[in-house]
Parts: structure tokens; C-alpha cells; sequence
């Protein structure tokens, strides 16, 4: 299809200006029902799509969300089934997403080059008696203004029924007194694309677990902080208006929402009250009416609702529709710990809360793509679910989001913001792990093609900033670390973290690039990896005590799990992470990074019960006591209960990587690439069975386990085609396996 984009208006949405949403629709005449029909649709930003009455849309925010000056992605429906012989007609329904996304000020978006109101882009093909008819978005297409009246990614939707137009979609509908749609000159630079991701989906309904009448209005607490929308259903008065604020969290049993407002950067759309998180739906009356939002979505567990009566106030008034990317699971995992099952189910339930076409840093405040965030989900989200589809699509998008030096942003998409602070090679590595994880967990090659250029041009990059002494130190650290009250207070210097994130991405893309047989990239990228390997040992490493710079668990962690440390000095360096776990009251005390590694560090050297206790003991910091002080996701910190209480996101998916350690530990499943599964069980004295699936590529594997008195049980199923390894096994195990 071509850059052929009709639009409404040039008028552009605001806090203070309403344009309603546009209602397009073009009618046509087939002499004969086609034999073979389709459609393809470019909305910029989002679209709704209807044929002959009938939406056909793949699903909400459709088609995906891009910096348009990047790429413009389009979506290609059948239509076999649904023209007719005689009059059709093309109705759709245009939301401003990303081509007008006024409420992201903190980063920039309302300053976005590409900045216009929505437009559209189709063509239409049909075979009618061995003839083909086309059909192009042009000035024929007919306009008028719709019942949404505000719509903004972050901010919400306002809607009012009463502007509804019966039949508007349909082919026997007058359109005489609508307006022509206006042809603008292509709005955006960006190339047309299909959209391969999987769409947006809902996944989930949930009914409220208590409705209380408050002094503000009645608040529904749905038990879960999750991401979607509430679908509506009320029966009222003509002119009534509904509206619904979401919230995560409580204070003093009132809803609370300055733990997502950016206190230190503020801007004005947080002087508006009701635009932030807020639906609003104006009754149309007599009826019950159904709604739900379709242009934007919200991170949340309770809902303040308004304008409603004691009678409306019941819990099929709302329902929680939780959505996410149509990821499909590849795993699965309990076991006969409860505690240890609701941590699982929160990680699982950030993942999903922070996957709309890409991984999001946070349903609610930002839902930004995150690099630094999805790079350290990457190996326990690609284990879980299938995201090869997602992660190339948005791969694509780094791609592009790379500038002329090589640099990458911290978020994408971007309008410009990201480059001067935000990232750094932690963040940067996006790049690299996504393609790694999805070779190494489904052998997948084309992914390392399509990035290998992009992976070259990084490190070549990432080269030329290198301090004196040859290390690197720049963008973002340890983040969040435990305990402490500003993000960026991390113990692990930066050009540990950095020097030893470039070491390692350059030793995968050696990996990788040796994998499509580029062995000229393989040997420079493996040349980066002994050049800052030796770096971080003369500059960063104290041979004498077996320690890296900082002296903390973070520094300790990394350099065990990346191979800092040369083969007798391992144990030695083991022995003093430990030591510095013991000091800490055997609890952790590390950002993100630290908190990646440790677990894993602490198995391979079997001291597994001391990994367990540091994630399950029931007081801060650890992570069961997250379950005592109602959290239902991961928060974005690992504080004290009274900071988290007012502080950061309370549903990140970036501190989840300990369902990877009981996957691969507790449970002993665990995949070493896409033909490989080592049985690597862990016995901890508090379980007592455990089960894990996993689809490799060849086939499902399954393992379940149970105590058997002094013995354990354990019997595992592998395909036929992957070769299952045995030898990590404790004595006391009966291993009964079978080939599939």
C-alpha cells in the first residue's frame, strides 16, 4: 500500500481543546460478491475499523505503537466473507495515540516532530468476476466528529453517548450532510510496515472484591494491580455522567496517586485532576448501556467512580478487562509452597501488565519502552512466553531509534528524548539480548541477521567512550538498589556495571555473529570481550582479596555470573559475596542488576537454601514480605514498607527474575539453549514437590517432583530431539525419565 493519508481536520487535541475523535466512512458498489477481498489500514495514530456494520479490528491500539517518523505500521484484514454484491461500505474510527500524544510531557511527546491530528491510510482489493476493483483512502471518504470527545494514551477517554449516530457504519446510511475528508501531504517520514507483532488482547475479567462509598464517591477494589480497562455497563438518566479515576494504591483507605506523578519534573498536566487517569461517559439514557475504551489503557487495582447513585454502585457496573500483547506461555510452574506460587503469579502478572506490543517500564505513569528494563527481563520473559514476534518487531524500531554515532536511547519509541540521559550500555544492551535470548532459547538465526549490522555499529560506538584507563562509564547503573531512596545510589560503580555489560554483549555477539557465519564481526566482537575483560581485571579487580570495585553483592554477583574472575579465584570471590550477604543479616542489598544475578550466583555454588531464605524470609528486604503488605505485582523498588507505601511504581517486571531462579532451580527445569535441558534441581527443606513445563522448539518437556522420606521423586518427560542432562543431579534424587 501507498502514503495515500486522509484526515478530519488539522485541529489538534489538547487538554484545553477538544476534537472528538473522527468517524470516517467511504460507501462502494461490487456487481457481484468478490471472490477474494482484503484490506489494508494505516491509522496514525490509532484505529478502528468496520465493515458493513461489522468491527473487525485485531484489537485495541491498533496497529502498534511507533515513533511515525520511524515507521508506520499497517494492518491486512480478509474481507472474503464480508462484502456483498451491491452497496458496501468502510467505516473506521481514528484516536490520536502516538500522532497526538499531548499528555507525555515528561519526555517530550507533546514536543514530538511528527506531532498532527489522526489520518489514515487504506487500500482496498477485490476480485468481482475475474476483475480486480481497488479502493484508496482519498477525499471521497466522508467525515464527521464521533462521541469521543478526549482521548490520550496516558491520560484516558471521555465519551458521550448522547452523540452517538445510529448506522453510521452501515451501507444504507445518508451521509450527505457529513464533510469530505481532506488528503494532507504524507505526515510523517516514516516507511510503511506490516504489523507482525501479536495484537493487543484481553486476557482476563475481573469482578470487584469490595465496592465502599467513600466521601469522594465509591471505590471499587478489584484485588489485583494489573493493566487494562473497565468495561461499563449502567442503566441511567440521558446527561448522566460517569466518571472513573484509577489508582494502585491506597493511603489512610483513600486512593492515592502521587507515588506516580513526577514530583521532581513536574508538568502541568498534573495540575488537571480530571484528565489524569480519568474515563469519563456521558449516558445516553433509558437502555443499559455497555462501554470500554478502545484508544488508551491504565495500570491500576482501584477505581474511584463518580455521578453514580447507591443504586448503580454494584459490581456489574465494572469489570476488569486486563490486556496485554497476545503472548503466548511456553512454561509453567508451581509448587508446595503457596508463598512461593502468589510470588510467581506477581511476576507473571508484571510481565503481562507491561507488554502492549513491547515491554513497558509501567502501566500507568509512563508506559514507555523501557531498553535497560526489557534487556533485564529479556532471559525470564523469553523463557515464559513465545516473543519472537514482539521482540523483532520492536527490535526494528531500536534499529531505527540508533543514531548516526551509534548510540541508542533509553526509551522506544522516541521523539528525541532518551540520548543525553536514560541510557548507557545497561539500557543499550536491548539490542543485543533480545536477539541473544531468542537464539539461545529457540534457536532462532533471523533475528541475529536482521540486528547484526545495528550490534557491530554499537560496540563500535560504545568503544569510543572509553575513559582513560580504558573502562566505560556513562548513562545508568545498578538501579533502584535496595533500601535506598534515590534510583541512582547504587555501591556497584558505574564502570564496573558498564565495563562488564559491554564485555558481555560483546562476548554474545561473538556468539552470535559466529552463528550466521560472520566470522570477521565474530573476531572484533571477540576481541572487545578480552580487551574489556582484561580492562576490568588490571583496573577494577583486587586479585589479593578476590573483590571488585564497590565491595558489594552487585560487583560480586556480576563478575562471578559474566566470568570476571578466572577459574581459581572464583571460590575465593564466592566466599566473599557471601561474606558480604552475612552482613547484610543474609538479606540482599542490590539494584537491579545485582538482584538479576545473585540467585543464580548463589545456586551455582549450592548454596541454595541461603538464596531461598534472602528471597522468601518474611521482613524487608526480601520478597515474601511484599505479599504480607498487599502488593499483587512487583513493585519498581525493593524498599521499606513505610517508602513504598508513597513511593515509585508499584508494578515493574524488571526485579522479577527470581521466577527464573525457581524455574530453574526450585522446580530444576531448566533449558541451556534450544536443544539442551539440564536437570538442575535445588532440594530445599520447606518444599516438598514442585512442577515446571517448558515448549522447546522440538516439543513440551515436563518434570514433577515430590519428597519421598528421605528420597525425592522426580520424574521428567523430553522430546524427542533435545538431549536432556542429568549429571548436576543431587545423590538423593530417583530420576525416572522418559523421551516424547
Amino acid at each position: 500500500m501507498e502514503k495515500h493519508f486522509i484526515a478530519a481536520t488539522k485541529d489538534l487535541a489538547d487538554f484545553d481543546t477538544s476534537v472528538p475523535a473522527p468517524y470516517l466512512r467511504k460507501k462502494f458498489h461490487l456487481d457481484a460478491k468478490p471472490e477474494q477481498a482484503e484490506i489494508s489500514i494505516c491509522g496514525l495514530g490509532f484505529y478502528a475499523l468496520w465493515i458493513n456494520g461489522r468491527e473487525i479490528t485485531k484489537g485495541p491500539l491498533a496497529p502498534y505503537i511507533s515513533n511515525p517518523d520511524d515507521l508506520c505500521y499497517y494492518d491486512t484484514y480478509d474481507l472474503s466473507a464480508l462484502l456483498t454484491e451491491g452497496d458496501n461500505v468502510i467505516g473506521i474510527l481514528l484516536g490520536n495515540g502516538f500522532m497526538n500524544p499531548f499528555g507525555g510531557g515528561v519526555w517530550v511527546f507533546d514536543q514530538a516532530p511528527w506531532k498532527s491530528a489522526p489520518c489514515v491510510a487504506l487500500e482496498l482489493s477485490a476480485q468481482v468476476g475475474g476483475t480486480e476493483m481497488k479502493l484508496c483512502a482519498d477525499e471521497t471518504f466522508r467525515t464527521h466528529p464521533s462521541p469521543l470527545l478526549f482521548d490520550e494514551i496516558r491520560m484516558g477517554e471521555h465519551y458521550d453517548a448522547r452523540l452517538e449516530i445510529d448506522g453510521w457504519n452501515l451501507p444504507d446510511f445518508d451521509d450527505s450532510d457529513w464533510s469530505p475528508a481532506t488528503v494532507v501531504t504524507t505526515p510523517v517520514r516514516g516507511a510503511l510496515r506490516p504489523c507482525t507483532a501479536e495484537p493487543i488482547a484481553v486476557y482476563d475479567a475481573v469482578r470487584p472484591v469490595s465496592i465502599q462509598k467513600i466521601e469522594e464517591g465509591y471505590l471499587y477494589d478489584f484485588g489485583i494491580n494489573s493493566a487494562g480497562v473497565c468495561r461499563l455497563s449502567i442503566k441511567g438518566e440521558a446527561g448522566q455522567c460517569v466518571k472513573m479515576k484509577h489508582y494502585e494504591l491506597l493511603k489512610d483507605g483513600k486512593p492515592f496517586i502521587d507515588n506516580i506523578i513526577f514530583s521532581g519534573r513536574h508538568t502541568p498536566i498534573y495540575d488537571r485532576p480530571d484528565h489524569v487517569y480519568v474515563y469519563a461517559y456521558t449516558l445516553r439514557g433509558n437502555a443499559t448501556e455497555t462501554w470500554m475504551p478502545r484508544f488508551s489503557y491504565m495500570g491500576f487495582r482501584y477505581v474511584l467512580v463518580t455521578g453514580i447513585t447507591e443504586e448503580q454502585a454494584t459490581p456489574e457496573l465494572l469489570t476488569y478487562l486486563r490486556m496485554s500483547t497476545d503472548l503466548r506461555p511456553i512454561a509453567d510452574f508451581s509448587c508446595s509452597n503457596e508463598r512461593v506460587n502468589r510470588l510467581w503469579d506477581m511476576v507473571q502478572n508484571s510481565i503481562r501488565s507491561n507488554f502492549y506490543y513491547f515491554p513497558t517500564d509501567c502501566p500507568h505513569r509512563e508506559k514507555n519502552g523501557w531498553t535497560g528494563d526489557a534487556s533485564m527481563s529479556s532471559d525470564m520473559t523469553t523463557l515464559f512466553y513465545d516473543t519472537a514476534p514482539s521482540y523483532r518487531q520492536w527490535l526494528e524500531n531500536i534499529r531505527k531509534a540508533q543514531n548516526e554515532r551509534g548510540e541508542l536511547p533509553g526509551i522506544v519509541p522516541t521523539g528525541g528524548w532518551g540520548y543525553a540521559w536514560g541510557n548507557g550500555p545497561t539500557w543499550d544492551s536491548v539490542l543485543f539480548n533480545l536477539p541473544y535470548m531468542l537464539y539461545h532459547y529457540r534457536g532462532n538465526t533471523d533475528v541475529i541477521r536482521e540486528n547484526a549490522h545495528a550490534m557491530l555499529r554499537y560496540l563500535e560506538y560504545v568503544m569510543t567512550r572509553r575513559s582513560e584507563d580504558g573502562t566505560i562509564a556513562i548513562g545508568l547503573g545498578d538501579w533502584v538498589p535496595t533500601g535506598k531512596l534515590k534510583a541512582s545510589a547504587y555501591d556497584s560503580p558505574l564502570a564496573l556495571t558498564d565495563s562488564i555489560t559491554v564485555m558481555d554483549i560483546a562476548g554474545k555477539a561473538a556468539e552470535m555473529f559466529e552463528a550466521i557465519g560472520q566470522t570477521h564481526s565474530a573476531a572484533y566482537a571477540k576481541a572487545v570481550y578480552n580487551d574489556m575483560r582484561a580492562t576490568i581485571r588490571r583496573e577494577l579487580l583486587d586479585t589479593e582479596n578476590a573483590t571488585l570495585a564497590g565491595n558489594c553483592q552487585t560487583s560480586q554477583a556480576l563478575g562471578l555470573y559474566y566470568g570476571v574472575f578466572e577459574e581459581n579465584e572464583r571460590r575465593p570471590a564466592f566466599d566473599k559475596l557471601v561474606e558480604f550477604i552475612h552482613a547484610k543479616g543474609d538479606s540482599f542489598d542490590c539494584g537491579f542488576m545485582g538482584l538479576h544475578t545473585i540467585f543464580h550466583v548463589l545456586s551455582d555454588f549450592g548454596e541454595n537454601e541461603l538464596a531461598y531464605r534472602m528471597i522468601m524470609k518474611p521482613d524487608y528486604p526480601s520478597y515474601s514480605y511484599l505479599i504480607d503488605i498487599g502488593e499483587t505485582a512487583i513493585p519498581e523498588w525493593i524498599l521499606s514498607p513505610a517508602d513504598l507505601a508513597t513511593r515509585a511504581s508499584h508494578n515493574h517486571h524488571f526485579l522479577g527474575d527470581i521466577s527464573r531462579w525457581f524455574f530453574t532451580r526450585l522446580a530444576g527445569l531448566c533449558p541451556m539453549d534450544d536443544k539442551t535441558l539440564a536437570l538442575r534441581l535445588a532440594p530445599l527443606r520447606e518444599i516438598e514437590h514442585a512442577q515446571a513445563t517448558y515448549e522447546f522448539p522440538a516439543g513440551k518437556a515436563s518434570l514433577v517432583w515430590k519428597r519421598n522420606g528421605t528420597r525425592i521423586d522426580m520424574t521428567v518427560e523430553c522430546p524427542e530431539g533435545v538431549t536432556c542432562v542429568t549429571d548436576e543431579l543431587p545423590d538423593c534424587v530417583d530420576l525416572h525419565l522418559t523421551v516424547i
